[in-house]
């Protein structure tokens, strides 16, 4: 958005500008007025998320349905504190819609753009809402640049800290002390992709994160779990593969194998969706250059 001059006078604000970025910015305050009034949060995360949504290039039909996308509860999630997780980018209200409607979800895209935190969140709300009866979450165990084999304890336990952000997640959705409680009663499991085999996942939310370093093997194994009443989310970054040379990636197998299957969306994110620092965006995109650059 080019530069504009915001002046406060009382309860006024006026902005000074080009008349097309000063219907834009009125847009975005008035939408930061409404969640205010809904006494929802609005940080610098919602005025990042706002500028995101807001093209002032949209219809006028375009952009009422952007605002009701991010001040409606429906479209987001609420934690134990009451707290409205709503979507921050296009593509992550897409994804959030694309969970909810389907029983089968690729998020595919760089680290930092929602995937397993959404899929994580959308996981809580249905157990809660009594739709699903355990959630599952797993991972491949493959070192990122690590060794795994150098680490203390047993699997579990050295595939615990890779976990680490599904704990986060699930921290962040219901009380700290409930997660340890439903881990022991079984209704949330936790375990490396390898627990997964010869089983049937019936009545569960389940998340493959990192899916990206599974072999086309594991993927399949995988994807064939799928049970009755079960719904599934598969996250993970084909730039970021950690598999051993000339071993092909499940995930991209899957992405062109399932690509025409209508009931399994595939929901692309890219470095404009990263709610991280906003240097990571740069970071991203500054190495998606080298990659294309070094492909060419």
């Amino acid at each position: 958005m080019p530069s504009l001059e915001f002046t406060s006078r009382g309860n006024e604000i006026a902005i000074n500008g080009a008349a097309d970025s000063v219907a834009q910015a009125k847009e975005i305050l008035t939408f930061l007025w409404r969640k205010i009034q809904k006494k929802q949060d609005v940080t610098t995360h919602e005025i990042d998320a706002a500028l995101r949504f807001h093209n002032k290039n949209d219809s006028p039909d375009k952009k009422t349905e952007k605002t009701k996308i991010m001040t409606d509860e429906k479209s987001g999630f609420k934690t134990y504190k009451n707290k409205l997780i709503s979507p921050r980018s296009p593509n992550q209200a897409y994804y959030i819609n694309a969970i909810k409607g389907n029983d089968m979800v690729f998020g595919i895209g760089p680290a930092g753009t929602g995937k397993t935190f959404l899929a994580v969140a959308a996981a809580v709300q249905m157990f809660q809402a009594g739709e699903i009866e355990r959630m599952v979450f797993c991972r491949p165990a493959v070192e990122a640049g690590e060794n795994l084999g150098f680490l203390p304890g047993d699997m579990l336990e050295k595939i615990d800290p890779y976990l680490r952000p599904i704990y986060d997640a699930l921290n962040e959705m219901m009380p700290a002390d409930e997660v340890p409680k439903k881990i022991e009663s079984g209704e949330i499991e936790i375990a490396p992709l390898a627990f997964m085999r010869g089983r049937t996942l019936k009545n569960a939310f389940v998340v493959l994160d990192e899916a990206q370093n599974t072999t086309a093997m594991q993927m399949k194994m995988f994807l064939t779990r799928m049970g009755e009443g079960t719904r599934m989310v598969i996250t993970g970054d084909p730039s970021q593969i950690d598999l051993p040379p000339g071993t092909q990636s499940g995930l991209k197998e899957a992405m062109s194998i399932l690509r025409d299957v209508e009931e399994v969306p595939f929901v692309h994110f890219d470095a404009k969706d990263v709610v991280r620092h906003k240097l990571v965006t740069k970071i991203i995109e500054a190495y998606d250059k080298h990659d294309f650059r070094n492909r060419s």
